[in-house]
Protein backbone atom coordinates (compact mmCIF):
# COMPACT_ATOMS: atom_id res chain seq x y z
CA UNK A 1 0.00 0.00 0.00
CA UNK A 2 1.38 3.43 -0.91
CA UNK A 3 2.24 5.98 1.78
CA UNK A 4 -0.44 8.29 0.36
CA UNK A 5 -3.14 5.64 0.66
CA UNK A 6 -1.89 4.64 4.10
CA UNK A 7 -2.28 8.20 5.35
CA UNK A 8 -5.93 8.16 4.30
CA UNK A 9 -6.71 4.76 5.72
CA UNK A 10 -9.09 5.05 8.66
CA UNK A 11 -8.20 3.50 11.96
CA UNK A 12 -11.22 1.19 11.77
CA UNK A 13 -9.07 -1.09 9.63
CA UNK A 14 -6.21 -1.18 12.14
CA UNK A 15 -5.62 -3.93 14.67
CA UNK A 16 -7.35 -3.43 17.99
CA UNK A 17 -6.67 -5.52 21.07
CA UNK A 18 -9.56 -7.47 22.54
CA UNK A 19 -10.58 -7.05 26.15
CA UNK A 20 -9.36 -10.60 26.75
CA UNK A 21 -5.88 -9.70 25.48
CA UNK A 22 -5.83 -6.58 27.65
CA UNK A 23 -7.00 -8.47 30.74
CA UNK A 24 -4.36 -11.16 30.19
CA UNK A 25 -1.69 -8.45 29.98
CA UNK A 26 -2.60 -6.70 33.22
CA UNK A 27 0.28 -8.42 34.99
CA UNK A 28 2.33 -5.40 33.82
CA UNK A 29 0.63 -3.51 36.66
CA UNK A 30 2.40 -5.70 39.16
CA UNK A 31 6.09 -4.93 38.51
CA UNK A 32 5.95 -1.76 40.60
CA UNK A 33 7.27 -2.00 44.16
CA UNK A 34 6.74 1.20 46.13
CA UNK A 35 9.05 -0.09 48.86
CA UNK A 36 11.90 -0.35 46.33
CA UNK A 37 11.43 3.30 45.35
CA UNK A 38 11.16 4.32 49.00
CA UNK A 39 14.39 2.48 49.84
CA UNK A 40 16.33 3.89 46.91
CA UNK A 41 15.11 7.39 47.74
CA UNK A 42 16.14 7.09 51.38
CA UNK A 43 19.50 5.41 50.88
CA UNK A 44 20.80 6.80 47.56
CA UNK A 45 18.78 9.67 46.13
CA UNK A 46 18.73 11.49 49.44
CA UNK A 47 22.40 12.01 48.61
CA UNK A 48 22.46 12.27 44.81
CA UNK A 49 19.22 14.16 44.24
CA UNK A 50 18.95 16.35 47.32
CA UNK A 51 22.63 17.32 47.47
CA UNK A 52 23.79 17.14 43.85
CA UNK A 53 20.89 17.77 41.43
CA UNK A 54 18.66 19.66 43.91
CA UNK A 55 15.42 19.18 41.93
CA UNK A 56 12.70 21.84 42.03
CA UNK A 57 9.07 20.88 41.29
CA UNK A 58 6.91 23.77 40.13
CA UNK A 59 3.15 23.34 39.91
CA UNK A 60 3.15 19.83 41.38
CA UNK A 61 1.70 20.61 44.79
CA UNK A 62 -1.22 18.46 43.67
CA UNK A 63 -1.40 15.89 40.90
CA UNK A 64 -4.09 16.41 38.25
CA UNK A 65 -7.56 14.95 38.53
CA UNK A 66 -8.65 12.51 35.84
CA UNK A 67 -11.01 14.17 33.36
CA UNK A 68 -12.19 10.65 32.46
CA UNK A 69 -12.53 8.77 35.77
CA UNK A 70 -11.83 5.43 34.07
CA UNK A 71 -8.64 6.48 32.31
CA UNK A 72 -5.33 7.99 33.50
CA UNK A 73 -4.11 11.41 32.48
CA UNK A 74 -0.97 11.18 30.31
CA UNK A 75 2.01 13.21 31.55
CA UNK A 76 4.55 14.06 28.85
CA UNK A 77 7.92 15.82 28.93
CA UNK A 78 11.03 16.63 26.94
CA UNK A 79 14.10 14.44 27.40
CA UNK A 80 17.59 15.75 28.07
CA UNK A 81 20.21 15.09 25.44
CA UNK A 82 23.30 12.89 25.52
CA UNK A 83 23.03 11.73 29.11
CA UNK A 84 21.97 8.70 31.07
CA UNK A 85 18.25 9.39 31.84
CA UNK A 86 18.85 10.97 35.23
CA UNK A 87 16.10 13.48 34.46
CA UNK A 88 13.42 10.77 34.40
CA UNK A 89 14.87 9.01 37.44
CA UNK A 90 15.06 12.18 39.54
CA UNK A 91 11.56 13.30 38.51
CA UNK A 92 9.94 9.91 39.05
CA UNK A 93 11.49 9.18 42.43
CA UNK A 94 10.94 12.76 43.57
CA UNK A 95 7.23 12.72 42.76
CA UNK A 96 6.82 9.32 44.41
CA UNK A 97 8.43 10.69 47.57
CA UNK A 98 6.42 13.92 47.49
CA UNK A 99 3.13 12.01 47.44
CA UNK A 100 4.28 9.35 49.89
CA UNK A 101 4.35 6.56 47.28
CA UNK A 102 0.55 6.68 46.88
CA UNK A 103 -0.17 5.06 43.49
CA UNK A 104 -3.46 6.92 43.16
CA UNK A 105 -1.59 10.24 43.21
CA UNK A 106 1.50 9.38 41.17
CA UNK A 107 2.12 7.65 37.83
CA UNK A 108 3.62 4.73 35.95
CA UNK A 109 6.13 5.44 33.20
CA UNK A 110 6.05 4.08 29.65
CA UNK A 111 9.71 3.39 28.84
CA UNK A 112 11.73 2.39 25.79
CA UNK A 113 12.25 -1.42 25.83
CA UNK A 114 15.97 -0.77 25.34
CA UNK A 115 16.14 0.65 28.84
CA UNK A 116 14.64 -2.38 30.53
CA UNK A 117 16.22 -5.09 28.37
CA UNK A 118 19.88 -4.05 28.32
CA UNK A 119 22.05 -4.45 31.47
CA UNK A 120 24.19 -1.37 30.82
CA UNK A 121 21.14 0.86 30.46
CA UNK A 122 20.06 0.15 34.03
CA UNK A 123 21.60 2.28 36.79
CA UNK A 124 24.93 0.53 37.36
CA UNK A 125 23.60 -2.83 36.14
CA UNK A 126 20.86 -2.93 38.77
CA UNK A 127 18.59 -5.50 37.14
CA UNK A 128 14.94 -4.58 36.82
CA UNK A 129 15.36 -1.12 38.36
CA UNK A 130 13.17 0.58 35.76
CA UNK A 131 10.31 -1.90 36.01
CA UNK A 132 10.37 -2.23 39.79
CA UNK A 133 10.28 1.58 39.90
CA UNK A 134 7.08 1.50 37.87
CA UNK A 135 8.28 1.45 34.27
CA UNK A 136 6.32 -0.43 31.60
CA UNK A 137 7.85 -1.36 28.23
CA UNK A 138 6.57 0.80 25.40
CA UNK A 139 4.51 -1.59 23.28
CA UNK A 140 1.05 -0.84 21.91
CA UNK A 141 -0.46 -3.65 23.96
CA UNK A 142 1.21 -2.43 27.16
CA UNK A 143 0.13 1.15 26.50
CA UNK A 144 -3.43 0.04 25.81
CA UNK A 145 -3.38 -2.08 28.96
CA UNK A 146 -2.11 0.80 31.07
CA UNK A 147 -4.95 2.97 29.81
CA UNK A 148 -7.13 0.70 31.97
CA UNK A 149 -4.88 1.25 34.99
CA UNK A 150 -7.18 1.84 37.97
CA UNK A 151 -4.77 3.88 40.11
CA UNK A 152 -2.79 6.97 39.08
CA UNK A 153 -1.55 8.41 35.80
CA UNK A 154 0.92 7.56 33.02
CA UNK A 155 4.19 9.26 32.07
CA UNK A 156 5.72 9.21 28.61
CA UNK A 157 8.71 10.86 26.96
CA UNK A 158 7.36 11.13 23.40
CA UNK A 159 10.79 11.87 21.91
CA UNK A 160 11.95 8.40 23.01
CA UNK A 161 15.63 7.43 22.94
CA UNK A 162 16.32 9.91 20.06
CA UNK A 163 15.38 12.62 22.55
CA UNK A 164 18.20 11.51 24.83
CA UNK A 165 20.66 11.24 21.95
CA UNK A 166 19.84 14.54 20.22
CA UNK A 167 23.06 16.39 21.07
CA UNK A 168 23.71 19.62 22.95
CA UNK A 169 23.24 21.68 19.80
CA UNK A 170 19.58 20.59 19.89
CA UNK A 171 19.02 21.25 23.60
CA UNK A 172 15.44 22.15 24.43
CA UNK A 173 14.40 21.42 20.83
CA UNK A 174 11.73 18.73 20.82
CA UNK A 175 12.52 15.91 18.43
CA UNK A 176 9.96 14.04 16.36
CA UNK A 177 7.15 12.74 18.56
CA UNK A 178 5.74 9.26 18.60
CA UNK A 179 1.98 9.22 18.03
CA UNK A 180 1.10 6.50 20.54
CA UNK A 181 0.19 8.89 23.34
CA UNK A 182 -1.86 11.01 20.94
CA UNK A 183 -3.78 7.91 19.86
CA UNK A 184 -4.45 6.92 23.46
CA UNK A 185 -5.64 10.42 24.33
CA UNK A 186 -8.01 10.48 21.35
CA UNK A 187 -9.29 6.97 21.75
CA UNK A 188 -9.92 7.16 25.49
CA UNK A 189 -10.79 10.86 25.67
CA UNK A 190 -8.22 11.58 28.33
CA UNK A 191 -6.10 14.71 28.75
CA UNK A 192 -2.36 15.20 28.28
CA UNK A 193 -0.46 17.13 30.94
CA UNK A 194 2.92 18.32 29.63
CA UNK A 195 5.71 19.45 31.91
CA UNK A 196 9.05 21.01 31.03
CA UNK A 197 12.36 19.57 32.21
CA UNK A 198 14.84 22.46 32.47
CA UNK A 199 18.59 22.45 33.16
CA UNK A 200 18.93 18.68 32.84
CA UNK A 201 20.44 19.36 29.40
CA UNK A 202 23.51 20.45 31.34
CA UNK A 203 24.11 17.11 33.02
CA UNK A 204 26.43 16.45 30.07
CA UNK A 205 26.98 19.73 28.19
CA UNK A 206 28.71 20.39 24.88
CA UNK A 207 28.53 16.86 23.56
CA UNK A 208 27.14 15.76 20.25
CA UNK A 209 25.86 12.77 18.33
CA UNK A 210 26.97 10.82 15.26
CA UNK A 211 24.67 8.34 13.50
CA UNK A 212 27.63 6.16 12.45
CA UNK A 213 29.07 6.00 15.99
CA UNK A 214 25.63 5.30 17.42
CA UNK A 215 25.17 2.37 15.03
CA UNK A 216 28.41 0.80 16.25
CA UNK A 217 27.35 1.08 19.88
CA UNK A 218 23.91 -0.28 19.03
CA UNK A 219 25.66 -3.59 18.32
CA UNK A 220 26.61 -3.95 22.00
CA UNK A 221 23.24 -2.82 23.28
CA UNK A 222 23.98 0.88 23.85
CA UNK A 223 21.50 3.13 21.97
CA UNK A 224 23.87 6.09 21.51
CA UNK A 225 27.28 7.40 22.47
CA UNK A 226 28.15 10.98 23.35
CA UNK A 227 30.96 12.74 21.49
CA UNK A 228 32.92 15.68 22.83
CA UNK A 229 35.84 16.72 24.99
CA UNK A 230 34.00 16.16 28.30
CA UNK A 231 33.17 12.60 27.26
CA UNK A 232 36.63 11.42 26.22
CA UNK A 233 36.71 9.90 29.71
CA UNK A 234 34.09 7.39 28.55
CA UNK A 235 36.95 4.96 28.16
CA UNK A 236 36.31 4.65 31.90
CA UNK A 237 32.98 2.88 32.45
CA UNK A 238 31.96 5.03 35.41
CA UNK A 239 31.79 8.01 33.05
CA UNK A 240 28.91 6.39 31.13
CA UNK A 241 26.74 7.36 34.10
CA UNK A 242 28.54 10.66 34.64
CA UNK A 243 26.53 13.82 35.21
CA UNK A 244 27.36 17.41 36.13
CA UNK A 245 25.36 18.97 38.98
CA UNK A 246 22.54 20.47 36.93
CA UNK A 247 19.93 22.17 39.12
CA UNK A 248 16.96 20.35 37.59
CA UNK A 249 13.59 22.12 37.40
CA UNK A 250 10.33 20.39 36.50
CA UNK A 251 7.60 22.84 35.52
CA UNK A 252 3.99 21.81 34.97
CA UNK A 253 2.70 23.05 31.63
CA UNK A 254 -0.61 23.69 29.89
CA UNK A 255 -3.08 20.82 30.08
CA UNK A 256 -4.18 19.66 26.62
CA UNK A 257 -7.35 17.90 25.46
CA UNK A 258 -6.57 16.66 21.90
CA UNK A 259 -9.80 14.67 21.80
CA UNK A 260 -11.67 17.99 21.78
CA UNK A 261 -9.86 19.14 18.63
CA UNK A 262 -11.82 16.93 16.25
CA UNK A 263 -15.44 16.07 15.56
CA UNK A 264 -14.48 12.61 14.33
CA UNK A 265 -14.39 9.48 16.39
CA UNK A 266 -10.94 8.01 16.89
CA UNK A 267 -11.76 5.03 14.63
CA UNK A 268 -12.68 7.33 11.72
CA UNK A 269 -9.49 9.39 11.82
CA UNK A 270 -6.73 8.98 9.25
CA UNK A 271 -3.00 8.77 9.91
CA UNK A 272 -2.64 12.24 8.42
CA UNK A 273 -5.14 13.67 10.88
CA UNK A 274 -3.42 11.93 13.79
CA UNK A 275 -0.11 13.42 12.70
CA UNK A 276 -1.61 16.91 12.47
CA UNK A 277 -2.82 16.67 16.05
CA UNK A 278 0.57 15.33 17.14
CA UNK A 279 2.28 18.34 15.59
CA UNK A 280 -0.15 20.68 17.32
CA UNK A 281 0.57 19.04 20.69
CA UNK A 282 4.31 19.26 20.03
CA UNK A 283 4.00 22.96 19.19
CA UNK A 284 2.14 23.65 22.43
CA UNK A 285 4.73 21.73 24.45
CA UNK A 286 7.59 23.54 22.71
CA UNK A 287 6.04 26.88 23.64
CA UNK A 288 5.71 25.84 27.28
CA UNK A 289 9.30 24.56 27.25
CA UNK A 290 10.65 27.80 25.77
CA UNK A 291 8.86 29.83 28.44
CA UNK A 292 10.15 27.56 31.22
CA UNK A 293 13.74 27.82 29.95
CA UNK A 294 13.43 31.60 29.91
CA UNK A 295 12.27 31.64 33.53
CA UNK A 296 14.35 28.87 35.10
CA UNK A 297 17.23 28.11 32.74
CA UNK A 298 19.55 31.04 33.36
CA UNK A 299 21.57 29.30 36.11
CA UNK A 300 21.77 25.67 35.03
CA UNK A 301 24.21 24.79 37.83
CA UNK A 302 23.47 27.54 40.39
CA UNK A 303 26.97 27.06 41.77
CA UNK A 304 26.45 29.27 44.83
CA UNK A 305 23.52 27.13 45.96
CA UNK A 306 25.45 23.94 45.14
CA UNK A 307 28.38 24.94 47.37
CA UNK A 308 26.01 25.92 50.16
CA UNK A 309 24.10 22.64 50.14
CA UNK A 310 27.26 20.56 49.70
CA UNK A 311 28.72 22.18 52.79
CA UNK A 312 25.48 21.77 54.74
CA UNK A 313 25.36 18.08 53.79
CA UNK A 314 29.12 17.50 54.05
CA UNK A 315 28.48 14.32 55.98
CA UNK A 316 27.49 12.73 52.63
CA UNK A 317 30.87 13.53 51.09
CA UNK A 318 32.37 12.03 48.95
CA UNK A 319 29.42 9.89 47.86
CA UNK A 320 27.57 12.87 46.44
CA UNK A 321 30.19 13.00 43.67
CA UNK A 322 29.56 10.89 40.51
CA UNK A 323 32.83 9.00 40.73
CA UNK A 324 31.57 7.35 43.93
CA UNK A 325 28.06 6.49 42.69
CA UNK A 326 29.02 2.95 41.56
CA UNK A 327 29.68 2.09 45.19
CA UNK A 328 26.29 3.43 46.31
CA UNK A 329 24.25 1.62 43.66
CA UNK A 330 26.06 -1.70 43.89
CA UNK A 331 25.84 -1.71 47.67
CA UNK A 332 22.13 -0.93 47.44
CA UNK A 333 21.67 -3.72 44.92
CA UNK A 334 23.59 -6.17 47.11
CA UNK A 335 21.45 -5.35 50.13
CA UNK A 336 18.21 -5.37 48.12
CA UNK A 337 18.85 -8.85 46.71
CA UNK A 338 19.71 -10.10 50.20
CA UNK A 339 16.59 -8.45 51.60
CA UNK A 340 14.37 -10.10 48.96
CA UNK A 341 16.03 -13.48 49.39
CA UNK A 342 15.50 -13.59 53.15
CA UNK A 343 12.21 -11.62 53.15
CA UNK A 344 13.76 -9.09 55.49
CA UNK A 345 11.66 -6.14 56.61
CA UNK A 346 14.66 -4.05 57.65
CA UNK A 347 15.38 -0.84 55.76
CA UNK A 348 18.45 -0.61 53.59
CA UNK A 349 21.12 1.56 55.19
CA UNK A 350 24.31 2.58 53.40
CA UNK A 351 26.87 4.16 55.70
CA UNK A 352 28.75 7.02 54.08
CA UNK A 353 31.97 8.82 54.89
CA UNK A 354 35.63 8.27 54.00
CA UNK A 355 35.95 5.45 56.50
CA UNK A 356 33.44 3.32 54.58
CA UNK A 357 35.14 3.48 51.19
CA UNK A 358 37.37 0.40 51.58
CA UNK A 359 34.57 -1.63 53.16
CA UNK A 360 32.19 -0.91 50.26
CA UNK A 361 34.90 -1.80 47.73
CA UNK A 362 35.49 -5.15 49.45
CA UNK A 363 31.75 -5.90 49.59
CA UNK A 364 31.35 -4.93 45.92
CA UNK A 365 34.61 -5.82 44.14
CA UNK A 366 33.01 -5.40 40.69
CA UNK A 367 33.12 -1.63 41.24
CA UNK A 368 36.89 -1.68 40.63
CA UNK A 369 36.23 -2.27 36.93
CA UNK A 370 34.40 1.06 36.57
CA UNK A 371 37.81 2.71 36.84
CA UNK A 372 39.79 0.43 34.53
CA UNK A 373 40.01 1.98 31.05
CA UNK A 374 38.45 0.05 28.16
CA UNK A 375 39.10 -3.41 29.65
CA UNK A 376 36.72 -2.56 32.46
CA UNK A 377 33.83 -2.47 29.98
CA UNK A 378 34.39 -6.12 29.02
CA UNK A 379 34.33 -7.27 32.63
CA UNK A 380 31.20 -5.22 33.37
CA UNK A 381 29.33 -6.46 30.29
CA UNK A 382 30.18 -10.05 31.25
CA UNK A 383 29.16 -9.35 34.86
CA UNK A 384 25.86 -7.80 33.81
CA UNK A 385 24.80 -10.68 31.56
CA UNK A 386 25.91 -13.35 34.05
CA UNK A 387 24.26 -11.60 37.02
CA UNK A 388 20.96 -11.17 35.19
CA UNK A 389 20.89 -14.82 34.14
CA UNK A 390 21.52 -15.92 37.73
CA UNK A 391 18.71 -13.71 39.05
CA UNK A 392 16.33 -15.10 36.41
CA UNK A 393 17.17 -18.61 37.57
CA UNK A 394 16.36 -17.64 41.15
CA UNK A 395 12.93 -16.49 40.00
CA UNK A 396 13.20 -13.26 41.94
CA UNK A 397 11.02 -10.25 41.07
CA UNK A 398 13.71 -8.05 39.57
CA UNK A 399 12.33 -7.79 36.04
Amino acid sequence: MSEKNLSKQTLKKRKEYSQEEIDANKYVYNHFDSNFVRQINNSILSIIADVYFRPVFIGFDEMPERNNPDRPVILASNHSGMSFPWDAMIFGCGIQKQFDYDESKTFRAIIAPGLSGIPAMHPFYMKGAWKVSGGVDATFLNFETMMHYPEGHLLIYPEGVPGIGKGFNNKYKLQRFATSFIRMSLKHKTDILPYATVNAEYTIPFVYSSDWVNRQFNKIGVPFMSLGIPTLALIFPFAFYMAFPANMHFIKGTRISPWKWTDKSYEDMTEEEINEIRDKVKSSMQEDLDNAVELYGKKPYNVKHLIKIMWKKRGCFPYNLPIFWPLLFHEFNRQWIKKEKYKSKEDIVIKTGWGTFIRLMILNPITVFYFIPILGWFFLLFYGNRKWKKLDELGKPFS
